[in-house]
């Protein structure tokens, strides 16, 4: 029984796989068919997408080749066009210049026709001129001669008066003019006419402060006098201590250092050091941005340092007048006197801001403050329109230019406003009249003139007490008792004239 039933198993087992083998073969014979259809679609399908993409890239292409053959043949045609218009063109310049050369043909005869005509007519009034004065027995200028003479003896009175009338009205008229463009110069100009004194004193706060300014044997004074270059007058006048110097702007900065030094209240030899040279900083930076100011107010471009020259003018004054406000006025009225007069407004307003910067460096060069401006201009290479506009305003030079008369003129309204300088009409005509009697204290002097606002005095001598080498000794002796009696800013110039004149009459 038992060995049946394990064939029976056995024979079931192999019938199992066996029909298990089968369902498995009919299962992956469907998937692989299924499979091929599958494969087959996707390739249908890809060939008809690349049928597709084939003819939409034929159609495409065939439509840009006829947009290409279309853009030819427009542009064939607008070449053809062109080339139509320049045959067109060129036929007409070829007309154009054969009508041109056939007019200048005929001009060129009329020319001749006219010159022929012309020396035709020139030698019928030879002709004629010479049969009137083969007639007349009188030349052609004497002929005029004596009619102007004839005219000139019968109307003499007439012509004189009618000249006179003229004169007259022409110069109420030029007057007229005058007041009118300096009225309108200055109304349309609004500057301050205040006068400007540079304080030399400083205030200080008790005598024990005034004791350590001397400091101990007077170490203290004479290191700051050593350090910035003045001298301290320190005396019983209570709570103030003098500054003097020369140059305003050493002034100026010894004025700025002790004030901070009491400020301070620790002064000695290194800290005066200190503070001079601080205060050295500050003026210098105030120096700049001074000179900075008016170049741009007054719209005037200049080098770098030669702005830095202008700015010393803020601490220099004339006659209690700020000599930078001062000039940055006379640029200003420069400027509209050459717009009422047509002249160069640029040129103008440089000479007018530049004329006195000489007074920058006065008390260290030897000169008129003129011609230590002309020598700065030059030496920045200021253009010589420039240098001739600000070189005249004193008149020790030639007006060469309408802007020199223009800087002139513009300096004497600011000079001459009410209020501007503090010297009064009775000190100026005092220092005028101190000049020529210094002048006139010396033998042989016939007389003498202080001109230029006492910046020049001409002392003329009698030719036969005072020789030529006498003359020069005459004024080298003029100018050091000036020197050494009188009082005056900037520097005076002794002019000593020895003229000698021969008269004889003829009876």
């Amino acid at each position: 029984m038992t060995i049946p039933l394990i064939a029976l198993v056995a024979g079931a087992l192999v019938a199992g796989l066996a029909v298990g083998y089968f369902l498995r073969y009919i299962v992956t014979l469907g998937k692989k068919q299924s499979l091929e259809v599958t494969v087959k679609q996707i390739l249908v399908d890809a060939k008809a997408e690349a049928q597709k993409v084939v003819e939409e890239a034929e159609k495409k292409a065939s439509q840009r080749l006829e947009e290409v053959k279309r853009e030819e043949r427009e542009k064939a045609s607008e070449h053809k066009r062109t080339e139509e218009r320049l045959i067109k063109k060129d036929e007409l310049l070829d007309r154009r210049q054969s009508d041109i050369d056939k007019e200048v043909e005929v001009l060129k005869g009329k020319i001749q026709e006219i010159k022929t005509a012309q020396e035709r007519v020139a030698a019928m009034e030879l002709e004629k001129m010479a049969e009137l004065e083969r007639i007349g027995g009188l030349t052609t200028e004497a002929a005029k001669e004596e009619i102007v003479a004839t005219v000139q003896k019968s109307h003499e009175e007439d012509i004189i008066a009618r000249l006179q009338k003229l004169e007259r009205e022409g110069s109420e008229r030029l007057d007229l003019k005058a007041k009118e463009i300096l009225a309108s110069t200055i109304q349309r100009l609004s500057s301050s006419t205040a006068s400007d004194v540079m304080s030399t004193s400083v205030l200080i706060p008790s005598d024990e402060i005034k004791g350590k300014i001397i400091g101990k044997e007077g170490r203290n004074i004479r290191s700051f006098e050593r350090a910035a270059g003045v001298e301290l007058i320190v005396d019983d006048t209570p709570g103030t201590v003098l500054i003097s110097a020369f140059d305003p702007i050493r002034r100026h900065i010894a004025k700025l250092a002790l004030e901070n030094l009491i400020a301070d209240g620790r002064i000695q030899p290194a800290r005066i050091e200190e503070m001079v040279e601080k205060a050295k900083g500050e003026i210098a930076k105030i120096i700049k941005d001074q000179g900075e100011r008016a170049a741009y107010e007054t719209g005037v471009f200049l080098d770098p340092k030669l702005v830095a020259v202008l700015g010393r003018l803020h601490f220099r004054t004339s006659y209690g007048q700020n000599v930078l406000q001062h000039s940055i006025e006379v640029a200003h009225i420069a400027g509209m006197l050459a717009e009422e007069l047509k002249a160069d407004v640029a040129v103008a307003k440089a000479g007018a801001l530049l004329h006195d910067i000489g007074k920058a460096l006065d008390h260290e060069v030897t000169g008129t403050h003129v011609d230590i401006g002309r020598r700065i201009l030059q030496k920045f290479n200021v253009s010589e329109a420039v240098v001739k506009a600000m070189q005249s305003h004193h008149e020790e030079y030639e007006y060469e230019t309408i802007e020199s008369i223009i800087v002139q003129t513009a300096d004497a309204i600011s000079a001459g406003r009410p209020g501007a300088r503090r010297d009064s009409v009775e000190n100026y005509l005092k220092r005028l009249g101190d000049l020529e009697a210094t002048a006139n204290s010396f033998d042989g002097v016939e007389k003498s003139y202080a001109i230029s606002a006492g910046r020049e005095i001409r002392v003329f001598v009698t030719p036969e007490k005072i020789g030529d080498l006498a003359a020069r000794d005459m004024a080298r002796n003029i100018a050091k008792k000036i020197e050494d009696e009188l009082k005056y800013p900037g520097e005076i110039k002794v002019v000593v004239i020895r003229e000698h004149r021969v008269i004889e009459y003829a009876r």
